[in-house]
């Protein structure tokens, strides 16, 4: 039938001039990145390449550390929706303008996408910008130790989100940021001196909320620091003050002076009428070979599935998704991909025992099949607790987990349950288990729950150093949502007065109409 279905669509393309699109779907696995579609093998092979191509620009023009790369479950995830109606439907609710979206997660990061250049649409080039957008701050994240403020990470992902594949191989890092354009140019600026004080932009948000060009303004410094000679200098300066311990605001006034007559350089900068770019040749970048696997039918089946319980489900969502599984299990009972995802369907409709039976499937015909193992150490875990079990019952769930240590090592959720299965026992965690909490951090040092619980931890022990380190990492996250009384800012307050540091007014700030009316000048390359 599908031989049937190509040779009709290629007459077709014949008489529409068009491609065929007979695709099947494929797992490109690398080094950084794990992408799945329903797409042709040279599609998605060109789509793996261009991201590891992506990875390797971004350690030759920011080289932050020297990590190693990502356990295999800690690479990020990528799913490519069948266009922008999927994308957002998966999205959720007030996703019509979403182009993509990532969730950062330990050992389950995923983004979604939608097909990459060969959509119609400008708007698939612009789910290319979200996605290098989102994997810069995974990337800076997951490899500078110390908090930078929001303005530097937004800035530093923006002006990465832009860069460009040639065929060549060649890869164009520093264009012009032309989808903030509007916004510079036309909606309420951010006050100098604000955008540089983080917690005062955060407290002034929730006073004001309104849609500013932080962004665009965020990507403009960062452009200027990285290409001009005075730029890279005051950059340095920047963060030499910032590691030294003292606010960002005032490593802003250190470092760039006068903020409001460095505002006016920056506004002189972008009005230029051609923008360097930093052109990176193929034999300056190195990524290892990616392996490109065509999905069995059941795993293509239940893909719908996958990406659905990987995006999140409420308890109607559950409900479904579970009774679709079940449907596909019934026609590939053997195939461990789909008794794998049938494990998370039921776990998640809060089925532990079916999940169980199901995860038990996958792993007695696949044994090193981690997402099974995971989904039956969920389901034992959440047994335990509900059942308020004794300690046997948490003794098993922690041996569990550990043998998962003998497929991936270096998997960060073993040591997550490993510790928490402690602290849900209502025991005191051992030192052991502290510590397999701080290397989970280490290896996922973009999950925002666990950093949370890392700094809850420290407090307790009275590290509040490290807690306050903590700390400050959430409240710059970029993607942090600013409510009035939050509690982060509140044991941040709590931490800074135990380590003796003077509590601010973060409110000072008087703004006026910000409105910048100049008509843009050009900015393409």
């Amino acid at each position: 039938m599908k031989v049937f279905l190509c040779a009709i669509a290629a007459l077709l393309s014949a008489i529409m001039v068009v491609q065929p699109a007979c695709a099947e779907w494929h797992e490109a696995s690398s080094e950084h990145f794990v992408i799945y579609a329903d797409d042709s093998e040279k599609d998605i092979q060109q789509f793996s390449e261009n991201l590891e191509r992506f990875h390797s620009s971004l350690q030759y023009v920011f080289p932050f550390g020297d990590k190693p790369p990502p356990s295999p479950s800690n690479r990020v995830t990528i799913y490519v929706t069948d266009g922008e109606d999927a994308l957002q439907k998966l999205a959720g609710e007030n996703s019509r303008n979403v182009a993509g979206f990532y969730i950062p997660r330990a050992g389950a990061s995923v983004a979604f996408t939608q097909p990459v250049g060969r959509s119609n649409a400008k708007f698939a080039d612009f789910s290319q910008v979200v996605l290098l957008h989102e994997y810069g701050h995974h990337y800076m994240i997951s490899n500078l130790p110390h908090a930078l403020p929001r303005w530097y990470t937004e800035g530093f992902a923006e002006y990465v989100g832009t860069t460009t594949f040639s065929k060549d191989g060649t890869v164009g890092f520093g264009k012009p940021a032309v989808h903030r354009g509007a916004e510079l140019f036309n909606s309420k600026r951010v006050p100098w001196r604000l955008l540089f004080d983080s917690r005062g932009y955060d407290a002034f948000q929730r006073k004001h909320g309104r849609y500013d060009a932080f962004y665009g303004q965020s990507w403009a410094v960062f452009h200027y620091l990285q290409h001009e000679e005075e730029g890279r200098a005051k950059n340095k300066k920047f963060l030499a003050a910032l590691n030294a311990g003292i606010t960002d605001i005032e490593a802003a006034e250190a470092a760039f002076g006068n903020l409001k007559e460095f505002g006016t350089t920056i506004d002189r900068y972008i009005r230029q009428r051609r923008m360097t770019f930093i052109p990176i040749s193929p034999e300056k970048l190195s990524f290892k070979p990616v392996t490109i696997r065509k999905l069995s039918a059941g795993e293509a089946a239940v893909m719908p599935v996958i990406m659905q319980s990987r995006r999140g489900v409420n308890e109607a969502q559950a409900a479904a998704v579970v009774e679709k599984a079940r449907e596909i299990a019934i026609q590939y009972p053997d195939d461990p991909a789909v008794q794998a995802a049938l494990a998370e369907a039921e776990y998640d409709a809060g089925n532990d025992d079916a999940a169980i039976s199901a995860a038990d499937k996958a792993t007695s015909a696949e044994p090193g099949n981690i997402k099974a193992l995971l989904q039956k150490g969920y389901a034992l875990f959440r047994k335990a607790e509900s059942s308020k079990a004794g300690a046997k019952a948490y003794e098993a769930v922690r041996k569990h987990f550990v043998s998962i240590n003998k497929f991936e090592a270096d998997h960060p959720i073993p040591l997550i349950y490993f510790y928490r299965s402690f602290v849900t026992q209502g025991a005191e965690p051992t030192e052991n288990a502290k510590t397999a909490l701080d290397w989970a951090l280490q290896l996922s040092p973009f999950d925002k729950s666990l950093r949370f619980q890392v700094a809850v931890q420290d407090i307790q022990d009275g590290r509040h150093a490290n807690a306050r380190s903590h700390l400050l990492k959430l409240i710059y996250d970029p993607h942090r949502q600013t409510v009035e009384n939050d509690p982060l800012d509140a044991m941040l307050r709590l931490v800074e007065k135990e380590l003796g540091i003077a509590e601010r007014d973060f409110d000072q700030e008087e703004v006026g109409d910000t409105t910048n009316t100049d008509n843009p000048e050009s900015t393409d390359p």
